[in-house]
């Protein structure tokens, strides 16, 4: 009896000694019972990645992925054109793309449904008729509705901010809201275009014509979602020319009167059926882990898409092709994710979040390239300070292209779900001088995008997300 309890107390000072071990060696063990590693340990994990890094490197920049991703993007914009939410472009190039990622050899493609919005601008025009008979470009902006069949003609009223306009709201009543507002940036400016309609209709406007979101112009007016509130009244809107806008604000500083006739015969239908595209690499050790990259396969009805975001998409799926042509097989899933209904919101990636969020412990990192992918800069990077610690550390293999840079802020309009609940996030960042100059407009074409860049972004995207993937443990959060 003696010795068994004293062979009891041994197996329990086992037990116990074991559990401790690796607290008294720096090493916390983390929830999924694997060895939680010391940053230095980290360290060196990624810099043994250095001969993978520079395999992919040479494969997308110099060897037979070289131009790919480009020449994919080129046919398939070429062939489909522009994607609006609810289109039959859309459906054709989701089915496009499905086929291609099964030739392409992915694991687990598939589709998966979801609802969108389907909107349609139809015939729409704008013409100055006082003081002088002047045609007018326009995009009418998403959601908007319609005018009467005569179109609304009224005197305009131009003013550059939401507090002009409040200050002068007793003027607006039944006349044409120009907003003139000075371009600052997107994410400050944008705002007259989402709202513009709502804030002039509560001034009693009949209509709206927004100044285009865009730091450059050629007479190029760009579009893009707008929203209405329920509580208050609906007006047509749409968006006019950099340099009609500044021309209009010029004549009206004078004292002149404006007139202008709206026609538009946009109409918002029932929403459509739709599908996110998967394809997959499954992982060889933590297959139930992922590491999600993305871009989106909708756009607007202008241009090809090519750049918004046509290119993101192309490199997303360019990363995963990469990586079964070197023969590799990362720890933990890569999982390709091209998203639908992003240019109303991010609608078919919150439904995605929805389905999937049950599992969300398993996601490691989720990636999302949406502003271009023009000459690379570095990587956009929201997470823990240990996690952007570990991403610094993976940016530096990236040095043979000279592009090691961590930024702050990111994420993306489709993954911006997982990370406002605590998954890591990054997007790509590069050179976007020039992203708004075609950004929503018929200047978004396979003109703007250039071959050596996309090899570029595709390297660093690649190079990324593998190592993220096949390291031995997931990114802390």
């Amino acid at each position: 009896m003696q010795e068994r309890q004293q062979s009891k107390r041994k197996l329990l000072f086992l037990i116990v000694f074991i559990h401790l071990l690796p607290q008294c060696l720096g090493r916390p063990q983390s929830k999924n019972g694997r060895y939680r590693q010391t940053f230095e340990e980290v360290k060196r994990e990624i810099a043994g990645y250095k001969d993978i890094a520079k395999a992919i490197i040479d494969l997308a920049v110099y060897g037979k992925a070289q131009n790919r991703s480009y020449e994919r993007l080129a046919l398939f914009v070429d062939t489909i054109g522009p994607r609006l939410s609810g289109s039959k472009n859309l459906d054709t190039a989701i089915k496009y793309m499905h086929n291609a990622l099964k030739e392409n050899g992915l694991e687990n493609v598939h589709l998966e449904p979801v609802k969108i919005p389907h909107w349609e601008r139809g015939e729409e025009s704008a013409m100055m008729v006082e003081p002088r008979c002047h045609n007018l470009a326009i995009l009418g902006l998403g959601n908007s509705i319609a005018t009467p069949p005569e179109g609304i003609t009224a005197e305009i009223l131009v003013v550059t901010s939401f507090d002009e306009l409040h200050a002068r709201a007793p003027e607006a009543k039944g006349k044409i809201v120009v907003y003139n507002e000075p371009y600052i940036s997107y994410g400050e400016t944008v705002q007259y275009r989402s709202q513009g309609a709502v804030e002039a209709a509560k001034a009693g406007a009949v209509a709206s014509l927004i100044r285009s979101i865009a730091s450059f112009s050629i007479n190029s007016p760009h579009t893009g979602w707008q929203y209405y509130r329920s509580d208050v009244p609906r007006i047509p809107t749409a968006c006019i020319s950099v340099e009609d806008a500044e021309m209009m604000a010029r004549m009206s500083s004078k004292g002149m009167k404006i007139v202008v006739n709206l026609k538009m015969e946009a109409k918002t239908y029932p929403d459509a059926s739709s599908f996110n595209t998967v394809g997959e690499i499954v992982g060889s050790k933590y297959p139930e882990q992922v590491v999600l990259v993305s871009g989106h396969l909708d756009s607007w009805d202008v241009g090809q898409g090519a750049m918004d975001d046509g290119g993101g998409a192309f490199i997303s799926w360019e990363a995963l092709s990469l990586i079964k042509n070197l023969g590799l097989r990362p720890k933990r899933t890569l999982r390709l994710v091209l998203w639908t209904g992003e240019e109303q919101g991010g609608v078919g990636a919150n439904q995605y979040y929805q389905l999937h969020k049950v599992n969300i412990s398993n996601f490691d990192i989720v990636m999302e390239s949406d502003e271009g992918t023009f000459m690379p800069t570095g990587l956009a990077f929201t997470g823990s300070d240990k996690a952007r610690s570990i991403m610094r550390e993976v940016m530096q293999l990236l040095q043979p292209i000279n592009v090691t840079a961590v930024y702050e802020n990111g994420g993306g309009t489709d993954v911006d779900y997982w990370v406002q609940d605590g998954v890591p996030g990054a997007s790509l960042l590069d050179d976007i001088t020039k992203y708004f100059w075609f950004h929503h407009s018929n200047g978004d074409t396979m003109t703007v995008q250039d071959p050596n860049q996309m090899n570029l972004c595709a390297a660093v995207w690649t190079v990324v997300s593998y190592v993220i993937a096949d390291m031995e443990e997931m990114l802390p959060r």
